[in-house]
C-alpha cells in the first residue's frame, strides 16, 4: 500500500513538473493555426472584398495564387501574384508592366492577403520565432511572440519587426504590431475585432493604430496601448468572405 501511495506521489510532482514546463513559441504558433482553421487552410480558395477591390487566393499542392480585382467604370484590372511572378490582365488582356511597378504591386498584394489569413503564414519558411516576456492586456493574459524574417525568402521588408500576443486560454492573436522601415518608418498596433469562421478558416477585422516612431519603446507598445497612447488610424475590414475546400 506505501509503495502503492509512493508511486502515485511521484506521478503526481513529475505532472506537475511538465505542467510547468514552458511553452516555446513554435509551439504556441502551432496551437493558433490549429485553433484557427489548421489543415481548412490547406487547397483552401478563399475570397473577400476590402476596401472596394475583391481578393482571391488558391493554394494548390503548396503553390499558392493570389488575385486581386479592380472594377473601374468598364473596365476590370485583375492583377495575379504566382511565387515571384506578376501578370495584369485589362479586360482579360494581359499587358506589360514595369519590374518597378510589378514588385510594388505584389507587394500590396501579398500585404493583403498574408493579414487576411493570420496566424497560418507565420509558419513559412522564412519565419524566425522568439518568445518574449508574458503580459497582460486589459485583464486577459497573453504570451507574446517577436517574429522576423531571414532575407533570403523575407520578402522585401525582411527587415520589419512583428509582436503578436496570443491569448492564453484559446492560443488565439487577439493583438500584432509591426515596425517598418520604408516611407519614413513608422509603428502600427492592430486589434483583432469580429472574429467570424468561415468554413472553417478564422477571419477577423482589425481596428490600426499609429504611434510615433521612436517616441516609446517598439517592444513595449502593447503598455502604450492600454495607456491609450496610440491613435486610432483607420479600420481594416473584410466583406463577403468565401471559402471553398475540396471535399
Amino acid at each position: 500500500m506505501k509503495k502503492l501511495i509512493l508511486f502515485f506521489l511521484v506521478l503526481s510532482i513529475l505532472s506537475c513538473q511538465e505542467a510547468k514546463e514552458p511553452l516555446s513559441a513554435q509551439h504556441i504558433i502551432d496551437k493558433s493555426i490549429e485553433a484557427s482553421g489548421g489543415i481548412n487552410y490547406k487547397e483552401a480558395q478563399v475570397s473577400f472584398k476590402f476596401r472596394d477591390k475583391k481578393y482571391a487566393s488558391t493554394n494548390t499542392a503548396g503553390t499558392v495564387v493570389m488575385e486581386r480585382i479592380s472594377n473601374m467604370d468598364s473596365v476590370v484590372i485583375r492583377d495575379v501574384k504566382e511565387k515571384n511572378d506578376f501578370k495584369r490582365f485589362i479586360n482579360d488582356s494581359l499587358i506589360a508592366v514595369p519590374d518597378s511597378l510589378a514588385r510594388r504591386y505584389m507587394n500590396s498584394i501579398n500585404s493583403v492577403h498574408y493579414f487576411s489569413r493570420l496566424p497560418y503564414g507565420l509558419n513559412d519558411g522564412a519565419v524566425k520565432k522568439e518568445l518574449l516576456e508574458e503580459v497582460t492586456i486589459k485583464g486577459t493574459p497573453y504570451y507574446k511572440v517577436k517574429v522576423t524574417f531571414d532575407q533570403q525568402g523575407g520578402g522585401d521588408d525582411f527587415e520589419d519587426i512583428y509582436l503578436y500576443w496570443f491569448n492564453q486560454e484559446t492560443f488565439l492573436p487577439d493583438f500584432l504590431a509591426y515596425e517598418f522601415h520604408v516611407d519614413g518608418g513608422g509603428v502600427r498596433f492592430r486589434r483583432a475585432y469580429n472574429e467570424r469562421f468561415v468554413n472553417g478558416i478564422r477571419f477577423v477585422d482589425y481596428e490600426n493604430y499609429k504611434g510615433t516612431p521612436k517616441a516609446f519603446d517598439f517592444f513595449k507598445i502593447d503598455s502604450v496601448f492600454a495607456a491609450s497612447g496610440l491613435e486610432l488610424l483607420s479600420k481594416i475590414e473584410l466583406e463577403h468572405i468565401g471559402v471553398n475546400r475540396p471535399d
